[in-house]
């Protein structure tokens, strides 16, 4: 990314807005489905399958109670549902509802479709550095797994 003036941008710089920029492009898709962007998060976790509420705080980086509030909103939009975990009586999972896996799959393609076009202007060789220098960087910070390769969504999507 460069400045106006010509000037190049420094990779804190480059990161912190191009954060911004993904989490408005985001927020944008979320809203075209009725979702907030933490809603979003939630389904997208969840397309590969259900997960526990600890595994789940975790994963989206939240205390429980915010995950609860969280789940519980997106419940009453008939998106998720609670179910018991098979390996432990006391505990619950969240998974998506048929409607949920419907909504996500849509919301998913939006977010890919709107992110993939924000290096639009940059040579392919370029999107492919930059795609191997940001996974580079997800893996040693060890980022959860918060959305998945466009591919591997596909492939959990169908196998429900």
């Amino acid at each position: 990314m460069a400045k106006p003036d010509g000037e190049r941008m420094g990779v804190v710089a480059a990161l912190v807005r191009s954060s911004f920029l993904v989490n408005a492009v985001y927020t944008e898709a979320a809203r075209k489905y009725g979702l907030t962007a933490q809603q979003g998060q939630l389904l997208c976790v969840l397309m590969p399958g259900p997960y526990g509420m600890t595994e789940l705080g975790r994963t989206l980086g939240l205390a429980k109670s915010s995950l609860t509030g969280l789940v519980d909103r997106t419940m009453q939009r008939g998106l998720v549902r609670r179910e018991p975990d098979p390996e432990d009586k006391r505990a619950v999972r969240v998974a998506l509802t048929d409607e949920g896996s419907e909504v996500v799959e849509k919301f998913y393609a939006e977010t890919c479709r709107r992110v993939d076009a924000l290096p639009a202007d940059l040579p392919e060789s370029d999107r492919e550095t930059l795609a191997e220098l940001l996974g580079r960087v997800v893996l040693a910070n060890k980022v959860p797994m918060v959305f998945a390769e466009a591919d591997a969504a596909a492939t959990a999507a169908h196998e429900r």
